[in-house]
Formats: structure tokens, sequence, C-alpha cells
């Protein structure tokens, strides 16, 4: 980039207790905009076997309208996998009635949690997303394999990134009517998580998770753009 442009670029900016742990107790961007269910999240992902658990969640300001969120749960829980869902409280409207007492041994529903912490966590094997750019970031940095379903704006050029320039994942394939419908839901997960394909997305994965971590190492890319940005204030 500094070849068009004379910029530095720095990141990603994930805190550090995820990365490279120089700040082992750096784990949150000091901004919460609801209230978590973190602890409930946990104890669930615990109880897990590694890479069994498909997580799902929209962000903090995607909408679904109500047949999406009707074909995403009936795909959920069809799918072989367990599944985490973060359905915010003012979306919960829309789930099918009776969906969360149904699918209690195969799933986890709850209004917000830590995404760092959960995709931290050895029991995530998946990512369903919207591809906002927070989203992607944490999911590259952390090894996340993904499912990418773009609502919006600058989401689906992130798609196109992961699954054809990153190839971290697979992108969901709406119909006619814009709507991912069950069957697809459950093909892409199933590509990810026992798929042909499967172990090549998660080796690009955690590919891309060391090149994240190199970055912000010691010498790594953006280490050495910070000192020369502080390096040239320093001689203002």
């Amino acid at each position: 980039m500094s070849d068009f442009w004379p910029a530095r670029t720095i990141g990603p900016t994930i805190p550090s207790g995820y990365l490279n742990k120089q700040l082992e107790d750096d784990k949150e961007y000091g901004v919460n905009l609801f209230k978590s269910n973190n602890d409930a999240c946990m104890k669930w992902l615990n109880e897990q076997k590694k890479g069994s658990v498909v997580y799902v969640s929209f962000g903090s300001g995607a909408k679904l309208n109500t047949e999406q969120m009707e074909e995403l749960a009936w795909g959920l829980r069809r799918t072989k996998s367990k599944f985490l869902w973060v359905v915010r409280e003012s979306e919960a409207d829309k789930l099918i009635k009776g969906f969360v007492e149904e699918t209690l041994e195969k799933g986890l529903v709850v209004s917000w949690c830590s995404q760092l912490e959960v995709l931290a966590h050895e029991a995530v094997g998946c990512f369903i997303t919207h591809c906002g750019w927070n989203s992607t970031l944490e999911a590259l940095s952390l090894g996340v394999p993904l499912v990418a379903m773009p609502q919006m704006s600058d989401q689906s050029t992130n798609a196109k990134y992961i699954k054809d320039v990153w190839k971290i994942g697979v992108k969901a394939q709406p119909d006619g009517k814009g709507i991912v419908r069950q069957e697809e839901v459950e093909h892409c997960i199933s590509k990810i998580m026992e798929g042909e394909g499967a172990k090549e997305i998660q080796r690009s994965a955690m590919k891309w998770r060391e090149l994240a971590k190199k970055a912000v190492d010691e010498g790594g890319s953006s280490d050495k753009n910070i000192d020369e940005f502080i390096a040239k204030l320093v001689q203002l």
C-alpha cells in the first residue's frame, strides 16, 4: 500500500490477550453495547467437543427479516453440528415459536456474549456472520472458518475476500427472493465442518491466524509501522 499512498498500516487491532499475549489481561475493547450472557455461553462451550460448535451472530446492528430468521433456524436444526446463536432481544420475536425449547439438547440461544471469548474457544469450529468488518477481522485473527451471509454496505466485499481471496470460508447463496434457505445453511455448515474441502479451509484459517499474530509481534509489520510513526512524531 505504501507504494501507492504514504500510509502505514496498523493491526489487526485485536486485544493482545487473544493474539500475541504481550498484555495477557488485555481481553476487551472496553465497550459493551448489550448485557452479556457470557457465563452461560462459556459454561455451555466448555461442555462441547473441540471444533464441534457453529457460532452464529449478526452483530449489533444487522437485522434479518422473519422469513430469513425462520430459514436460518431450520437450517441450524437440520445440521449435525451443535450451535450457539446470538439473537438480540430486539430480534427475539422473529424466532420460531418453541424453537429454543425444542433444540435445548443441540443448541444455545443467547441475547449477547463476548464474541472474542467465543471465537477463541476451542469448541467453536465455524462462524456464521453478516461479515461486518469487526467480526471478519476477529475471525481471521483467531483462525475461525466462516459462513458469509452479508447484509449491507461493505459486507459483500468482505464476503468476497473470505471466500475467494483469503479462502477461509464459504458464501451462502440466497435464492431469487434474497433468502438463504435452510438447505443452503445446512450445506454451508457441512462444507466447513465435515466436507471434502473442510481441512483446506481450516488450514487456510490457521495460516491467517499466524500471519495476524506475526504482524503485531515485536518486529512484525504493524510493530515496525507504529515505531516509524512515533519516530516521525518525535522529530516534529
